[in-house]
């Protein structure tokens, strides 16, 4: 029979149990894939931990690769035997698994299942956050929290790519390295450095026209001193703690500023915009304009620990679990 990482009660990592499952035959609309591959993401933390709650007993992971094995009643999407990956819906962290066979997006030939995994939603997330929530253009200095993070390497290269100077924020000079390496033109260390000075100081006081924030709670206050008159606040995750909550009249009284949350399966609800994000992701790994780092691998066995290293902000690049 095979196993999964599920959750009984919300909590820290010692809340994640090796478990078997049973999967059964696909339904309707429905594929049952074996995985090879499993993305960790900081979401994951959020799922387990309760901050976003999920019905329990439940099984955490919204990113993973396989191969299809069989495949429900009105399915056209796939069929047995395709290489496919998804981002979005949760259940991940399991050896075998069910899904709704329109989140699947067939693998080219020349992706790996492991980099699919690593990049899936790190990858489409950093592309609906630079070319639709807000279209980074030539020549816009912009701010990306988190720059040596998983969402935050692939979105450096991509900006930089795209002719954008990026400035960066990290915790430590080792990951200050990696978002230079990256493409960042400014980094910023914020264990050292205030990120709000250091902004106005290489904008020229001007500020940057967006700032992209995976950080949360220790970084939106900041980061809305950063912006220009009518520059936006993109607040996409919450790594050190949820956003607290802000009157509209603070973007007023900050310059007009616009706002928003956006969520990567608001962003491919549709399977048109699904397909289309997954090709922009693949056409710029292809190109060689975004390499994706995978720094760390675990038995998916031993998700609690990887869970543990990526809370600690010992982690940076992607890290995959391994069924």
């Amino acid at each position: 029979m095979p196993h999964a990482i599920r959750i009984h009660e919300t909590g820290g990592p010692e809340v994640l149990r090796w478990e078997e499952v049973e999967v059964g035959a696909p339904g309707p609309g429905e594929a049952r894939i074996r995985q090879t591959a499993v993305g960790l993401n900081f979401i994951d933390t959020y799922h387990r931990s309760g901050l976003y709650p999920l019905p329990l007993p439940a099984v955490p992971g919204s990113e993973a690769a396989g191969i299809v094995t069989e495949v429900g009643p009105g399915v056209t999407e796939v069929k047995p035997g395709d290489r496919v990956a998804y981002a979005g819906p949760v259940g991940a962290y399991a050896e075998e698994r069910r899904i709704a066979a329109h989140r699947l997006v067939p693998l080219p030939a020349d992706v790996d299942d492991r980099l699919a995994a690593a990049a899936m939603l790190k990858g489409m997330t950093a592309q609906y956050l630079l070319r639709r929530t807000h279209r980074v253009e030539r020549g816009e200095t912009i701010l990306l929290h988190a720059a040596a993070g998983g969402v935050g390497l692939i979105a450096a290269q991509w900006a930089r790519s795209l002719g954008a100077t990026v400035i960066g924020t990290v915790s430590t000079d080792a990951k200050a390295a990696l978002a230079r390496e990256a493409g960042c033109d400014h980094v910023v260390v914020t264990s050292r450095e205030d990120f709000v000075a250091r902004v106005k100081e290489i904008t020229g006081g001007a500020g940057v026209r967006v700032v992209y924030d995976g950080v949360g709670k220790d970084t939106f206050a900041g980061s809305l001193d950063c912006l220009a008159p009518l520059g936006l606040m993109v607040t996409f995750g919450n790594a050190s703690g949820p956003v607290p909550a802000i009157s509209p009249l603070v973007l007023s009284q900050k310059g007009s500023l616009f706002l928003t949350r956006p969520t990567l399966m608001a962003y491919t609800a549709r399977r048109e915009d699904l397909l289309s994000t997954a090709a922009d992701l693949f056409a710029v790994i292809r190109s060689g304009a975004v390499m994706v780092r995978i720094e760390a691998t675990w038995p998916l066995r031993e998700a609690a620990a990887a869970h543990e290293a990526i809370e600690s902000r010992r982690t940076t690049g992607s890290t995959v679990l391994l069924p």
